[in-house]
């Protein structure tokens, strides 16, 4: 599916209630609040997650990322968290997406599909039918470290643009994106959202200057 206008933006890693505000005041629609994760940066701890989600303004969307693949386990970690949506960053092993919404009414599923090839289209039309939105990342769940996001790299946006066509839910672009190709991905995948992390980053804190720029190359591509 097709969105018209401009991506929303999701600032990912947020670690801090100082860096949600930052992240708010330049405009983002919604912010990344890491739990535990195999590999990877931004990795909070729940207690501060709950503590940022419940400062959020609304109509801002919280995403809790999680790693577990138990739908119990992940209930039981939204319970504590409190945010307003959970990104399944790895595949589910144990329970099924209507146990989630039933447990969790209310509560936006976002399902990662870590794109690896023409086997990850499949794989995201198959789950879309199930959840509220994809993200498509760049990770990679076989080795013997996971990699669940976070990665910088950029994948394939051939392959996003076929997902994004393929699909009639809402899709999140990561993986890679920064200021000097943000433009290029919007026109080539046209997401619903862009997530971003280490782009508008200075030695691990969110940086003005590279926010400032990321959003005015997207607000740029659609005055």
């Amino acid at each position: 599916m097709k969105f018209q206008g401009m991506p929303r933006i999701k600032i990912c890693c947020i670690s801090s209630r100082e860096e949600a505000e930052l992240a708010i005041d330049y405009g983002a629609a919604a912010l990344g609040l890491v739990a535990a994760m195999p590999s990877g940066p931004g990795v909070i701890g729940e207690a501060l997650i709950r503590e940022i989600a419940a400062i959020v303004p609304p109509g801002v969307a919280t995403f809790l990322l999680t790693s577990r693949q138990d739908v119990r386990e992940i209930i039981e970690q939204h319970h504590y968290c409190r945010t307003n949506t959970i990104q399944i960053c790895d595949r589910l092993l144990t329970g099924t997406y209507q146990e989630l919404q039933e447990a969790l009414p209310g509560i936006k599923l976002v399902q990662v599909i870590h794109v690896t090839g023409e086997e990850s289209i499949a794989e995201a039309v198959a789950v879309s039918s199930q959840v509220d939105a994809i993200l498509l990342d760049s990770g990679n769940q076989t080795l013997p470290t996971k990699e669940l996001g976070g990665t910088g790299r950029v994948h394939d946006w051939s392959i996003s643009r076929q997902i994004r066509e393929a699909i009639s839910i809402p899709l999140f672009l990561a993986g890679g994106l920064n200021s000097e190709n943000v433009q290029q991905a919007i026109t080539t995948v046209q997401p619903f959202g862009l997530d971003i992390c280490s782009s508008v980053r200075t030695d691990g804190k969110l940086d003005q200057a590279k926010l400032s720029q990321f959003f005015q190359k997207v607000y740029s591509l659609h005055n």
